[in-house]
């Protein structure tokens, strides 16, 4: 449960009202829309691109959104984090004692854009393994025979309940839908997706692969790429688009499960989906309430047409996203199992 005591502190008591009701409202919606957390039969397990995840222009009730959301999931990898990390600790802050982060190095050059990924997690339900590393790709492998990811993908190894898991995050390439862009895109999914799957198969352990895949639909060859390297996606969350428009697919939770498994991580009636936060917050209507946060560069001399797309497309994407959240619901609990394979059954 987020730590709300700071909100009690607030001076401006119009804001400190504004940001209660939008958390009650955002509560009620996220209990609806969102699975409960389990103690230990299930796990929920998300990924979000949160745009330029740092301190910015984030306005302070921005962060408590975020958080509230993040609070719904027991595990969340997060692309986009600034190489300033105060954003992110002013989350966890929110977020309460129990959760913990580890996150990657800033990746340098203009492909990388001094970009980190990172992994929250709920520490009451998920054991970190001991193993966190960046994958870099050997020379056999390497991305139109010369190139490293232009973001270094990020493992990391967890136990929930009885479900052991390498999770793997990715923002891939994204560039322009055709030329050596796009092939570089395509590329960088195979790659990394052939990658994990002659270690999971060495291995003999379960990968989960998820992240911000620039997916350009679920029948383009940046799809196909993931998937014929033996990666699975559920239909459940293949079919989620997760932009704020519902038309894209770059994110994607894929799965490589060690062999067996699939059949006691997965439901016949597989939970997954997106959280479209916009209906809640930031909406159109409150454009007045926002307006005085603008920078005047974005008003001044515009047309009450362009402020609106300004606020719409722009200003509200850089205070929660422009990406959804994308969740699945997985179970963790093969008590039964276990015991009726040592009874042979």
């Amino acid at each position: 449960m987020p730590y709300y005591k700071p909100l009690k502190h607030l001076t401006d008591k119009i804001q400190q009202k504004r940001i209660i009701d939008k958390l009650l409202v955002l509560r009620q919606n996220l209990q609806e829309q969102i699975p409960q957390k389990t103690v230990s039969d299930t796990l929920l397990l998300a990924t979000w691109n949160i745009r330029e995840f740092g301190m910015g222009n984030r306005i302070e009730e921005s962060f408590y959104y975020i958080a509230e959301i993040i609070s719904r999931f027991d595990i969340i990898a997060i692309q986009e984090v600034s190489e300033d990390l105060r954003a992110l600790e002013k989350v966890i802050d929110i977020l309460g004692k129990s959760w913990n982060y580890i996150v990657t190095d800033s990746t340098e050059g203009s492909a990388g854009g001094n970009e980190r990924m990172a992994f929250l997690y709920d520490t009451k339900k998920l054991m970190f393994k001991n193993l966190a590393g960046e994958i870099v790709l050997p020379e056999k492998i390497l991305i139109n025979g010369k190139l490293q990811f232009a973001r270094t993908p990020f493992c990391v190894a967890f136990q929930a309940g009885w479900f052991m898991f390498n999770l793997t995050t990715v923002h891939i390439y994204y560039g322009k839908v055709k030329g050596e862009e796009y092939k570089r895109r395509v590329e960088e999914i195979d790659n990394i997706s052939k990658f994990l799957t002659r270690r999971a198969t060495q291995e003999n352990v379960n990968y989960i692969l998820l992240g911000d895949f620039n997916i350009v639909d679920t029948t383009d060859l940046t799809m196909q790429a993931l998937e014929k390297n033996k990666f699975i996606i559920p239909e459940a969350i293949k079919q989620k688009p997760s932009d704020i428009g519902g038309t894209k697919h770059y994110d994607q939770i894929a799965f490589k499960m060690k062999e067996g498994e699939n059949m006691y991580v997965f439901s016949d009636n597989q939970k997954a989906g997106t959280f479209k936060f916009f209906d809640y917050l930031y909406t159109p209507e409150e454009l007045p309430v926002y307006r005085s946060f603008f920078d005047p560069k974005n008003t001044n001399g515009k047309t009450e047409k362009q402020i609106e797309t300004y606020y719409l497309s722009k200003w509200r994407t850089f205070q929660i996203s422009d990406h959804l959240p994308l969740w699945v619901e997985l179970k963790i609990d093969f008590s039964n199992q276990y015991l009726r394979s040592l009874a042979g059954q």
